[in-house]
């Protein structure tokens, strides 16, 4: 892996998401830049730390998972 990959994956790995002027979620924009085995390491890797988040979450949630809430109950954040 690359420098630059390490840093798209980085980027990526993150809860954030741009949204399209409808609200629909799209993809990280770095996620375009990885080729496809940077994608699949991308998906374990955030799946990895998606799982940290949630042990050391007080109601074990990740940051995935209060991004989703937060979306559903209509909370700023």
């Amino acid at each position: 892996m690359t420098k630059d990959d390490e840093v798209l994956m980085a980027a990526a790995c993150g809860a954030w998401r741009p949204t399209s002027a409808r609200g629909e979620i799209r993809f990280h924009p770095s996620w375009h830049d990885l080729d496809a085995a940077g994608r699949v390491e991308l998906f374990e890797e955030t799946r990895r730390l998606r799982a940290m988040e949630a042990a050391m979450d007080s109601r074990g949630l990740s940051t995935t998972a209060r991004a989703v809430l937060a979306r559903i109950t209509g909370a700023v954040r």
